[in-house]
């Protein structure tokens, strides 16, 4: 159980790395690392963080579907993380 709640965990932080890849590439018509080195300068890289964990409601919902309630477990998880990280980022 402990491992499927891992997978999940996995493909939720992968899902959200892959969400914000592809709103920043895109919507930005500059390139990805000026991009980031932007946000970080306006303060707005959790913003974007917490835009790209959107795809995460797409995986819950397949997992439940599926009835493997572990591995949604791990998303749910790892979306509570990326709010975390995203609450850090807002106050750094």
């Amino acid at each position: 159980m402990k491992k499927e709640v891992l997978i999940g965990f996995a493909i939720g932080i992968f899902a959200t790395l892959c969400g914000f890849f592809v709103y920043v590439e895109y919507v930005s018509e500059l390139g990805f690392e000026n991009t980031v080195a932007i946000l970080k300068d306006w303060n707005l890289l959790g913003k974007m963080l917490a835009i790209g964990a959107i795809p995460n409601l797409f995986v819950f919902m397949i997992f439940i579907k599926k009835k493997q309630d572990s591995r949604a477990k791990g998303v749910l998880i790892a979306t509570i993380f990326i709010a975390v990280a995203t609450l850090v980022l807002k106050f750094l």
